[in-house]
């Protein structure tokens, strides 16, 4: 897809996102993931004129697409936005730089839209050459990865980001083909693991290269570091009263967001033995959401990569 081109993508939970968050006109907001901009939108129209839009995005194509939609829609007239090409893990410096102390509100989906599926040799349902890279800048491909890695480092990776059971298998293999040539698109590496593990995937709901593929763009993008960042800058960057929204897609995100948000909502943390406080520690954040809010079966329906959504969120206090 061309930059200039509009947005495919279909935003996940749009509704209880935007519900769950309590935006007020004049609100200044955070969307740490822009993508295809649909959240952005509807932020848009609930801080009106006064309030002020912060949008990341690490893929500057993205951002390009989304200045190009309010341009066209003339949607920036008195309101101030902020596009900015940076991952979120840089938000504080971000928001130091705007002179911005503190925000009303912090969204972050961290699915990968669709149009970031298309020409990044991320997906194995077209033959791409394995790339992965969100931000062009960065040197590490999933080229690299693959043909570069020796085998034990790459079956850590598998097995820690994919969660791979067959990780060893899969690595080894990888080994083996990389020998006789390299492992060149994403056709290529798919149909190496579909000879691994195919079979074995055969009753599963997932493709038998999902998980590897999962590793790999983890391990390219430093998704896991980079959140664990962003999560603890926007929890000292957010106002009294001010929430924290993530969408998350697979364990491996929910369960950082989940023991962050749970850490920072602990008061003391002194052993039961002990007669009274002598740590000082008072909670952050209070969790809103006690189950992780899901998408609804018509929403599913009309979206499919919907369905392994996780929305959680925290309120500062």
């Amino acid at each position: 897809m061309n930059s200039k081109e509009m947005s495919i993508h279909k935003s996940v939970l749009l509704k209880e996102v935007i519900e769950v968050l309590d935006i007020e006109k004049n609100d200044i907001v955070v969307d740490a993931t822009l993508g295809g901009g649909g959240h952005s939108l509807e932020i848009l129209k609930k801080i009106e004129k006064g309030g002020q839009l912060i949008a990341f995005d690490a893929d500057r194509e993205a951002v390009e697409r989304f200045d190009l939609k309010l341009k066209n829609e003339n949607l920036k007239i008195g309101k101030k936005i902020f596009l900015v090409n940076e991952n979120f893990a840089k938000l504080k410096d971000v928001l130091s730089n705007l002179k911005i102390d503190k925000v009303s509100a912090i969204l972050a989906d961290l699915g990968w839209s669709s149009d970031q599926l298309i020409g990044k040799g991320i997906s194995f349902q077209k033959d791409e050459r394995l790339d992965m890279r969100l931000n062009k800048n960065q040197k590490l491909t999933a080229y690299a990865v693959v043909n570069q890695y020796p085998r034990e480092k790459l079956k850590r990776v598998i097995e820690k980001y994919g969660e791979e059971r067959f990780a060893g298998r899969i690595a080894f293999s990888i080994i083996k083909r990389r020998t006789e040539k390299k492992i060149e698109t994403t056709k290529d590496l798919a149909e190496i693991i579909e000879k691994v593990i195919g079979k074995r995937y055969r009753n599963q709901k997932i493709n038998s290269a999902t998980r590897t593929f999962q590793a790999l763009r983890i391990e390219v993008n430093e998704e896991l570091d980079n959140l664990e960042i962003f999560l603890r800058s926007s929890i000292e960057k957010l106002e009294k009263e001010g929430r924290l929204a993530v969408i998350s897609f697979h364990s491996l995100e929910d369960r950082i967001v989940k023991n962050i948000f749970r850490e920072n909502a602990r008061g003391c943390i002194c052993p039961k033995s002990f007669p009274v406080c002598i740590c000082g520690k008072e909670p952050i954040v209070k969790v809103v959401t006690s189950k992780p809010i899901i998408p609804k079966i018509f929403e599913i329906e009309k979206n499919p990569r919907a369905r392994s959504a996780k929305l959680r969120v925290c309120e500062k206090i």
